[in-house]
């Protein structure tokens, strides 16, 4: 039987999470709120029958042993280090700021036997699945360059919020960024040396109202991975309309590009591209990869139920704290590239890590 789940947030992702949630045949018993009004609203509009704004009222509901956090970066890191010392299972979207990274990754690593894994929905994606085997098996001979395009509408709602501040983990290269860094990294198969960046505001104030706006809504940046590859992301967040998303990589013998939901393939050797995968989903990447991950979380528990180790396909697609960790470190080098113009080394910081997971063994 799959777990009853107690979902965190109240926002779009929670809308679209909840039916595909249902589909798979998770039942969704809590939903938690900022406020008590926000989360009967929601709850009522999804049919959830138990809402609440305290985190361990879903916690310690007692038909929820599996929590899916949703929320903006500073309520995240409460609820994921709690949710660690009394669940069965966390599933994290989005990303954290500060040492919220590394609070996470040492509860994470205190309780090893249960699945904690970041929301990158990307990684799941059919397309990105495709792509990755087809660079494993040498499609592209030598990988080279990788280049990654995102174009879309301002990230920023009409009133103020945690998205208009860049220190509450607002902007492109945090939400989108993020998931941006961990899926080239996932699907290379190393991790970035040094990196070098621009960040830009353009938008100034929202709304027409009085507030500066501190989040980025421009981000270009490069990196260079430890196997010699070159990586370059281009964000731009200044374009009306639907988004554009366009993932390049680059080797000796061929390149392969997913656009959107399909993946294209073309070999030096033949000056043709290929059409590799075709998705008539009609959903973009980030639903759709949605729809992939939830799927794949089901075939999780159902594998699990024979005592094999969450360590094993499907799970290992995932992203885990530890590569959290990671993105973070390189989403804090490119903000220190924009503000000194000079190329900047990643610095994981694991021994302030392990201090953390020290503290918690101590309090445990």
């Amino acid at each position: 039987m799959l777990p009853g789940v107690g979902v965190f947030g109240t926002g779009h992702t929670v809308r679209v999470l909840v039916p595909l949630l249902r589909e798979q045949g998770f039942p969704v018993q809590a939903l938690w709120g900022r406020s008590q009004e926000e989360a009967e609203s929601v709850a009522q509009e999804l049919n959830i029958p138990f809402s609440t704004n305290q985190s361990d009222d879903v916690l310690l509901h007692p038909d929820v042993h599996l929590v899916c956090i949703h929320t903006p970066p500073p309520h995240t890191r409460q609820i994921a280090v709690k949710a660690l010392g009394k669940m069965h299972t966390t599933l994290k979207g989005g990303h954290e700021v500060s040492a919220d990274a590394m609070q996470m990754v040492a509860a994470a690593r205190y309780y090893p036997q249960l699945l904690s894994i970041m929301g990158n929905a990307l990684r799941f994606l059919p397309a990105f699945v495709l792509m990755k085997k087809l660079l494993d098996e040498g499609y592209c001979g030598k990988l080279q360059v990788c280049e990654a395009r995102v174009y879309g509408g301002s990230l920023l709602s009409q009133s103020y919020g945690w998205a208009w501040e860049e220190l509450m983990g607002g902007g492109g290269l945090h939400t989108i960024g993020w998931c941006i860094i961990d899926l080239l990294s996932h699907l290379i198969g190393s991790r970035a040396l040094r990196v070098h960046g621009m960040l830009r505001t353009f938008v100034g104030r929202a709304g027409g109202g009085i507030r500066s706006v501190t989040a980025d809504d421009y981000a270009c940046f490069q990196m260079l991975m430890s196997g010699g590859v070159v990586c370059s992301v281009t964000l731009n967040f200044n374009l009306p309309g639907s988004a554009h998303h366009e993932v390049m990589a680059v080797g000796s013998a061929g390149r392969l590009v997913a656009r959107g939901t399909e993946l294209w393939g073309q070999r030096h050797c033949d000056q043709r591209e290929e059409l590799l995968l075709s998705d008539k989903a009609g959903a973009g990447p980030a639903v759709r990869g949605l729809v992939a991950m939830v799927t794949q979380l089901r075939l999780a528990f159902e594998a699990q139920e024979d005592r094999r180790s969450w360590a094993r396909p499907p799970v290992a697609m995932a992203a885990s704290f530890e590569d959290g960790l990671y993105v973070h470190a390189v989403v804090e080098a490119v903000k220190r590239a924009n503000r000194s113009g000079e190329w900047e080394s990643v610095e994981v910081m694991t021994q302030e890590a392990d201090s953390n997971h020290n503290q918690l063994t101590a309090a445990h």
